[in-house]
Order: C-alpha cells, then structure tokens, then sequence
C-alpha cells in the first residue's frame, strides 16, 4: 500500500500589473511583463497568481497600485500564457451581483482549463462610485454569505454533461440540463440556471478576506482558503484556533478552511547585508506621509500631524474597533500595536507592511520562520513577494524557495490537473448531498 504523501505547503504571488504607462515603448509593455513575471512564477512551480482589488483611487497614495486594473480580464489574458498556475481574483460581495460573478469566474474557469479562485471582500472604501453608503461590516458580511450561496448553488445546480463536444468541433448544450435556484435571501433574489455549462473544476477555489468578528464567520463557513493579515505567531495561532472552532461547530470539521498569510521579507545574503537593507528601506520612508497611513491603519479619522515621532500614541485617540465602519481586523492590529507602547515612528515603519507578516533575514533565517508556523499548524498558504524586483528576485528564486524546497515544505512540482488538486484541497461533497445539508 501507498503511504498517504504529506501535504506541503502552498504558495501565491502577486499576479503584476498588465497597464501600459504613458511612456512605454508600446502599448504591450505592461501585458509583456505580467506574462514575463508569471511564466517566472509558473517555472518555479509557484501554486497560484493573486490579484488584489479596490475600488477607487486613494488620494494620498497609501494603497500605491492597487485597483488601478480589473482581475478577472487581467488573469484571462494570464491563463493564455500560462498552464499550470492558479488565478485568483478579488472580487467585492458589496459592490457585485453574483450571477454576473458566476458568469465571469466561471468561463475563466473555461478559459484557464481549471485553474480560477476567488477571493470574496466586501470592500470598505469605493461607495461613493456606485451612488450608495457604506453599509456596516455586519451588512456587508451578511450579504458576502448570501452572495457565496448563490454563487455555489449557481454552479451546482447544473449536469456535468449538459455540454457536449460535437464532430465539427463546436459545443452543443442540453438546455433541459441546466437547472434553477430559485434562491430568495435578503439581498439576492436568483431565479437562474446559471447560463456557463459545469466547470472544469466543478466550482472556483473559495478565497476569503476578513479577520473581524463577522468576517471569520464568514470564513469559518464557506470558505477553503481564509486571507488574514497576522504579524506574530501568538496572533496567529489564536486565530487559527478560533477559525478551526467556528468551522467545526458549521460541520465542516478540522481540515478546512487552508489559513493564508502574506509574508513581506527582505532578503539578505548575510546578517549585515539584512542590516543595510532594513536600513536602508527605512530611509525610503516618507515619515509625513507614513502619518497617514499610520491614521488610515486605525480607521482614517485621525489627525496624527502634529504628534512627536519618537513618542507612543496618546491612548484618548485611539479609537473604539466597533466605532469603525472599515477594515476592523487592520484597527485591532494596529491598536494593539499602540497600546504596546510602540512610538509613531515605530508604528509608520509597521505600517509599510500594512499590518502584514514582516521578516528580515538571510534565507535560511526566512525559512525558521515560515517552519515555525508550518509546525504549529497555522500555514497553509504562503503568498510570497519579490518576482519583479531587482533587489529581491534573486534572493527569492536562488535562496529562500531553494530552502524551502530543502527542507521539504514546499513542492518541486505541480501535484494535480487543477488549481484544486495543486492546492491538494479535500474533494467536493457531492451536490445532492450540499442540498441534503442544507435543506435538513
């Protein structure tokens, strides 16, 4: 008999920007590189390309490039050049229908020949380009479930084979195969059948964001992959067991949902090369601007002008995380941060990683630390940064995934057909029995 192989560790990177700049040589400059970047990522058997999203343009330049292109087309352009991959797309449960999402997430699906997740925000800025008010994070959450339903139950409800492949090579559809939802909910009402035969992989790997009181319910119940910003091991591992606990008492016992961390290192060959380089990122900051970004981490209704960098926050300002209508998992982070006695200073360098797992070190030393939380059992997905940058590129490619692959925590190869099975996620209950649970 076979031994059982061990799952290893899984790992992301960002998918880079296909937008032309108004003085590129041509056009394509941008998509060149995005394909450059990811066949790089795809070579070192990266398991996925992540897409982050917002829906505005932040003023102050805090947010830096993100939202300044639509995931969904992006990655469509991506899974051309690339086969093995996967593609996930952040996509906001507030500011999007379902059906539409199902439509477009799905024919990516088609299109990527299996390899399509989604992460489900529910965004807390970009209202005002779409004529409506915020809604709390309860509203929002509450919505994000109903949204996740429907967009489970759409892809479901049709037969495998309610496509077929005809002699001419064309596709012919069975429509007495395609079946409705008749979902009614507080936010949605959907009649379907969803129009997008079955997909390749049945249903896009479930991402989810969110790391306030109701976005880890959310999580705990629909979601396979959970995005949470946790900077230190005690926090992390306090939130894996509260996550695991809430799964558990949604029946989906202790195997889902995958923990995922963002993991902003630098790299250096030597401790003093670590040194120079954490220096000298800490003289690239802009201290007068990193205020800001200071005050948008503890809910953006601070004035932090005038206070000295070398002193703690005065405790009066920091606000009350249930008085915050945004990101309320980024304001307890960083409230605890101020609360430790953290100067301004301090809490401006924090807040380059926005919250975010932070390490310096030579690879080996990067390598301890994502091992440690392998171990206790808090990491499942890894999204790595450095593709792309000069200063970092070679470090990551010939020496941390070198190492991890060394100590066996990551995989040399592809393991599966599709983004599912790279990610070695348990398989699918059966659509009758999703409607058996759910209807008893």
């Amino acid at each position: 008999m076979t031994p059982t192989r061990k799952r290893r560790l899984k790992t992301l990177t960002g998918a880079s920007s296909v937008i032309s700049a108004s003085n590129d040589i041509e056009p394509s400059t941008g998509a060149k590189r995005a394909v450059e970047l990811a066949r790089k990522a795809e070579a070192e058997k990266i398991t996925g390309l992540f897409t982050a999203d917002l829906l505005h343009i932040d003023p102050a330049g805090l947010a830096g490039t993100a939202g300044i292109q639509e995931p969904i087309i992006a990655l469509a352009a991506l899974s051309q050049a690339t086969s093995q991959i996967g593609l996930i797309a952040t996509v906001s449960t507030t500011f999007h229908h379902p059906y539409n999402l199902a439509r477009q997430i799905g024919t990516l699906d088609h299109a990527s020949g299996g390899r399509t997740g989604w992460n489900a925000v529910t965004s807390s800025v970009g209202e005002e380009n779409f004529g409506e008010t915020l809604p709390s994070p309860e509203e929002r959450y509450e919505r994000a479930a109903e949204f996740i339903e429907v967009v489970n139950a759409l892809y479901d409800a049709n037969e495998r084979d309610a496509a077929q492949r005809k002699g001419s090579g064309a596709v012919g559809i069975d429509p007495a195969k395609f079946h409705r939802i008749d979902y009614r909910g507080k936010h949605f009402s959907v009649a379907g059948p969803l129009n997008v035969p079955p997909l390749p992989q049945r249903r896009p790997v479930q991402f989810q964001a969110g790391q306030s009181e109701a976005g880890m319910t959310v999580g705990a119940r629909y979601a396979e992959v959970v995005y949470t910003s946790q900077p230190k091991l005690e926090d992390a591992i306090a939130f894996a067991t509260d996550l695991r606990r809430r799964a558990v008492s949604f029946g989906r016992g202790s195997d889902l949902p995958f923990i995922m961390n963002s993991f902003h290192a630098v790299i250096g060959e030597s401790d003093a090369d670590v040194a120079r380089r954490l220096k000298e990122k800490h003289e690239r900051i802009d201290y007068e601007q990193g205020r800001l970004k200071v005050a948008d981490m503890l809910g953006g209704d601070l004035d932090l002008s005038g206070l000295p960098l070398d002193r703690p926050l005065p405790d009066t300002l920091l606000p009350e995380v249930t008085s915050i209508n945004r990101r309320r998992g980024r304001v307890e982070i960083f409230r605890r941060y101020a609360r430790q006695g953290l100067t301004l200073r301090e809490l401006i360098i924090q807040a380059q990683e926005t919250g975010h797992w932070s390490v310096a070190g030579t690879p080996e030393q990067l390598a301890d630390a994502i091992e440690e939380r392998v171990i206790a059992g808090v990491l499942d997905v890894l999204s790595l940064h450095g593709f792309g940058n000069p200063d970092q590129e070679d470090l990551l490619v010939n020496g941390l995934l070198p190492e991890l692959r060394r100590r066996q925590l990551i995989d040399t190869d592809y393991v599966g057909e599709d983004f599912r099975s790279n990610l070695e996620l348990p398989p699918l209950a059966s659509p009758t029995a999703i409607q058996a649970s759910q209807t008893g």
